[in-house]
């Protein structure tokens, strides 16, 4: 849990770097999330990290929270961006920063094993913090894309490589489609320009590439048609087009580049 906290922590500091010198105006910015400000992707992860403290602090009082806001059903996290419309940058800030310190601090020492509820099904503890640094880098991007930063890849690509090929069957169901049984072979560069590699090497369906590309595709970043991923087989293209590694209802995903627009 220690090593998963320091990579939490490292990962907020990448978007610290980025929000910390804008001006209050530049908090308004259009990200490429529908709708969503730059100062709408911090908020998210400042209530998020808050509400996964509660979820392993206080997991009765999460579940009346979780059914309490899920009455909005789809509308939940737009909801929460709107509400804090209003919060000054440098508030917004302070929030958080104190949200994420309260979780790392919360979590580092905990058993990774430890179950704990969130909105779908539960999860360990593990899962939970590695979901942060998803969620973490994920909103990083959109705040990156909105200023036209581009961000160095780091090895903690690894973390949501693997949520996004353990969410494989999630995806489908999200779908409401049937998961095909067929193995998948994933080999992905990394970072160091090592390999990383998942599922049976004798798989006939494969995808393969660059780990930030397959990142940017699972957490629906960037459309299909932006990676260069080699996919191979029905069952791995079918994956690849509606692959999330979120939780929650399907994302719309990013549209496809003007030219390949049909």
């Amino acid at each position: 849990m220690s090593d998963l906290a320091a990579d939490l922590a490292a990962e907020s500091a990448d978007i610290d770097a980025l929000v910390d010198p804008l001006p209050e105006p530049d908090w308004e910015i259009p990200t490429p999330a529908a709708g969503w400000l730059i100062r709408d992707q911090i908020s998210h992860l400042a209530y998020f990290d808050g509400t996964t403290v509660q979820s392993i602090v206080d997991p009765e009082g999460f579940q009346v929270h979780m059914r309490e806001m899920l009455v909005w059903g789809f509308e939940f996290p737009d909801r929460v961006a709107l509400e804090h419309r209003a919060v000054p940058a440098a508030e917004l800030r302070a929030w958080w920063r104190r949200a994420r310190q309260n979780l790392i601090d919360c979590a580092k020492d905990r058993d990774p094993g430890e179950r704990v509820p969130w909105y779908g099904p539960s999860m360990s503890l593990a899962s939970s913090i590695t979901a942060r640094i998803m969620e973490t880098w994920a909103h990083g991007q959109d705040i990156a894309d909105a200023l036209g930063v581009n961000r160095r890849p780091t090895e903690r690509l690894r973390h949501i490589a693997h949520l996004g090929i353990g969410a494989r069957a999630f995806s489908y169901q999200a779908n409401k489609l049937e998961t095909p049984d067929a193995p998948i072979r994933v080999e992905l560069l990394a970072p160091d320009g090592t390999q990383w590699t998942w599922g049976p090497a004798e798989a006939a369906d494969r995808v393969a590439g660059d780990a930030l590309d397959f990142c940017l595709l699972v957490t629906q970043r960037r459309h299909r048609d932006e990676v260069a991923l080699r996919i191979v087989g029905d069952a791995a293209s079918s994956w690849m087009r509606i692959a999330q590694a979120f939780a929650g209802a399907a994302g719309p995903g990013r549209p496809a580049p003007v030219s390949d627009r049909r």
